[in-house]
């Protein structure tokens, strides 16, 4: 079954999925967007990039935006040696999961920025650095957060398509992994 977003994208734009149509209906909006995702999780950074599209999966989870959560469960799984399962756990369970003491702490930043920035405290933040996260992993873990909080709530906010097929979102894995997210239009 086709569902329309809640604003007419076009007839093109419509039928893709998440942020690809919205990236595609307002192209002078999509650049920044792109080159902000890019940025953070493509760009070199101490944290590899499938830790930081864990972060991004784990967010958009935690917001339950089923597109972005499964684009991001994708991209993270393409790119950490545990894969899918590891993705899943953390997405479950973030105390149990097998993640280092670094990362689980950076994801528990993450969790506070998407419950209200406000809820991010001095002590998530030396709990983070006691466990060795740099001052831009830290800044980063937070923007990631921040970023996908908009992000999901742009998809959802104009009721955009979401597959619930995991294939959907494996078949954009070589392009994003190869080449970005600006050189890919896949943004979110």
């Amino acid at each position: 079954m086709y569902v329309m977003a809640y604003i007419d994208l076009g007839p093109d734009e419509s039928r893709r999925p998440g942020i690809i149509g919205l990236l595609a209906y307002r192209p002078e909006t999509a650049r920044p967007i792109e080159a902000l995702v890019d940025a953070l999780l493509v760009s070199p950074n101490p944290l590899s990039r499938g830790e930081r599209e864990l972060i991004a999966a784990y967010v958009s989870a935690l917001n339950e935006c089923t597109f972005c959560r499964n684009a991001h469960s994708a991209f993270a799984a393409a790119q950490l040696d545990a894969g899918m399962p590891l993705v899943e756990q953390v997405c479950a369970d973030l105390d149990s999961a097998p993640v280092s003491r670094k990362l689980r702490a950076l994801l528990r930043i993450a969790a506070a920025v998407q419950r209200d920035g406000r809820a991010v405290t001095l002590e998530l933040i030396t709990a983070a650095r006691a466990e060795g996260a740099t001052e831009i992993e830290v800044h980063d873990t937070v923007l990631i957060a921040a970023m996908f909080c908009m992000i999901n709530r742009y998809v959802d906010g104009l009721g955009t398509l979401a597959p619930t097929d995991p294939s959907r979102y494996e078949a954009t894995v070589p392009a994003i992994v190869a080449h970005g997210y600006a050189t890919a239009g896949q943004a979110g």
